[in-house]
């Protein structure tokens, strides 16, 4: 049974900074920590995007820093709060496709598992790189993924969500292209979970009969009110991680708020 840890929306910043009072360097560690306890069997752990708060060189060393402590090996993709050009600098060994998006396939016994590139830029440029987009070659790279996956179930990781969450602001920059998207995963019939992040939430359900899960960050959280249109809104609520197991009969979901966890539970 394949076992992944999964974490989205890092937003690492540079040393002596914060968002909104928080340290997501100090958050992010826990995780790592906690992980490396309670996981350290898992397959791998699954970066989905936003992995620093302004793209800029030295957040991502200091987050390059922290990843190398992980005892699982590490997979990595980007969001919009990234730049692919600087990520890849200094994450050099980070695998991309053919055409050079943050993209691939890495295959279990009993699962393929496919990261895909949604950055929309560039240019870097609000609000359009704030969406996400899979253009025509990332699209093809995914036909040809599912193609030759044949009947081996697929899980798909991304930043942006391909399709409406309820909150009216995050919604506005989800996947663009999501009715092209959908067409084409529902082509195959292969795909068994498609997993997100982008809006710092615990989410859950299917769209177009496939199932999804949207995963909280490390740092700061989604406030639940629906219909801000204010993507930017933060609150401090408890951090996560996700953790996904392949069983016999489909896949199980869960989310460890590993800050308020607790492990030695008491008898009644």
């Amino acid at each position: 049974m394949t076992k992944l840890i999964v974490f989205t929306d890092l937003h690492m910043v540079p040393e002596g900074k914060s968002i909104i009072g928080l340290d997501p360097f100090q958050r992010l560690a826990a995780g790592i920590d906690h992980v490396n306890r309670y996981h350290a069997d898992a397959d791998r752990v699954i970066f989905m995007g936003d992995l620093t708060h302004r793209a800029d060189r030295a957040s991502y060393e200091r987050l390059k820093g922290l990843l190398d402590r992980f005892v699982p090996p590490i997979a990595i993709t980007i969001g919009n709060h990234d730049r692919r050009d600087v990520f890849l600098e200094t994450f050099k060994t980070c695998p991309t496709d053919e055409n050079g998006f943050v993209q691939q396939a890495i295959d279990f016994p009993d699962c393929r598992v496919l990261l895909l590139d949604t950055l929309f830029a560039p240019p870097y440029s609000y609000p359009n790189s704030h969406a996400g987009l899979l253009c025509d070659a990332r699209l093809g790279w995914l036909d040809e993924q599912l193609e030759s996956a044949g009947e081996k179930p697929v899980m798909l990781f991304m930043h942006h969500p391909p399709h409406a969450t309820g909150f009216t602001g995050m919604d506005m920059i989800r996947l663009v292209n999501e009715v092209e998207f959908y067409d084409l995963v529902k082509r195959y019939g292969n795909v068994l979970h498609i997993f997100a992040g982008h809006v710092h939430r615990t989410i859950s359900g299917s769209s177009r009969g496939i199932p999804f899960s949207v995963f909280k960050s490390p740092v700061h959280q989604q406030p639940m009110p629906f219909h801000s249109p204010d993507a930017s809104l933060s609150v401090d609520e408890p951090a996560a991680y996700g953790i996904v197991v392949l069983t016999d009969t489909g896949v199980l979901v869960h989310t460890e708020d590993y800050e308020i966890a607790v492990r030695e539970a008491a008898v009644a």
